[in-house]
């Protein structure tokens, strides 16, 4: 018990502490308990050991947050590449869905830390990425050459008088090269483009009566001859089917027929190649 008291007695005990300034004489004294200076010590220590904890905390919150934000872009960039990608599959799905590639051409729209390799992901996407790109820019090459290409016949329920080839002239009776075919029809039939282009030639143009002619690209034009009525202007684009004239018997005719010509690289090419092809645009 004695040596409680002589204890707290000592805990109690003031301790003065001087302070003097260099530019005063005067002196300031202040006597605190013992207790007292050792509670502010203890104070002091706990404050600076909490503003330690403070920063360092800060410092690992800065140093998330730049992590976290780094990787929010990362993902972000890469949800949008996975979008286009799914976009491109579906439209892969779509085309590779049909049978034949006329019906494909037609439907064309045209670490070991345990982190992730953002890097070498992205690589990959971008190398997918550009493979499909690859492949559609190819598919819309072929899709025009496609278009570009005559297919089926420019009327309906024809007869042939007279082929591709040497012949001898109806009207002459000389044996002359005929470079198209005559595809009789009755008066009016509708003469339809056989393939996409741009008209080149519409008017009356001496034995050929109205003519009608089609660039498509690609090497491809194609005349329709004799017309009655013609319905297009020049610089005019027509698509595969499109209404282009009625069929007439005006300039050297023997009768209401179509004398229709196709030229691949300034040279004419039998007709009836591309006639062949009219079944094959049939679903």
């Amino acid at each position: 018990m004695l040596k409680l008291k002589r204890f707290i007695r000592r805990l109690f005990t003031p301790i003065t502490i001087l302070i003097i300034p260099h530019s005063n004489e005067q002196t300031y004294r202040m006597k605190l308990p013992s207790v007292g200076i050792v509670m502010l010590i203890a104070i002091w220590i706990a404050f600076t050991g909490y503003m330690v904890s403070v920063g360092v905390t800060t410092k690992k919150y800065n140093e998330i947050k730049v992590k976290a934000d780094f990787y929010y872009r990362e993902f972000t960039e890469l949800h949008s590449t996975i979008d286009s990608l799914k976009k491109a599959e579906t439209q892969f799905k779509k085309l590779f869905a049909f049978k034949t590639k006329e019906d494909v051409f037609k439907n064309l729209d045209i670490d070991d830390s345990g982190s992730i390799d953002m890097e070498l992901l992205k690589k990959q996407i971008e190398k997918s990425v550009n493979g499909v790109g690859e492949i559609k820019d190819y598919l819309n090459k072929q899709r025009n050459v496609y278009n570009a290409t005559p297919h089926g016949s420019p009327v309906s329920s024809f007869n042939i008088s007279s082929p591709f080839g040497w012949r001898t002239h109806p009207q002459t009776g000389r044996s002359e090269f005929h470079s198209g075919l005559d595809m009789a029809v009755p008066l009016g039939t509708e003469v339809r483009a056989t393939a996409d282009g741009i008209v080149s030639f519409a008017e009356w143009s001496g034995g050929s009566g109205n003519l009608v002619v089609i660039e498509h690209g690609f090497g491809f034009t194609t005349c329709y001859a004799h017309n009655r009525k013609v319905v297009v202007q020049v610089g005019q684009r027509v698509r595969r089917g499109d209404l282009i004239s009625y069929v007439g018997s005006t300039g050297n005719s023997t009768g209401p027929h179509v004398h229709y010509e196709v030229w691949k690289n300034s040279s004419p090419v039998d007709p009836m190649v591309f006639l062949a092809q009219e079944g094959e645009d049939k679903p």
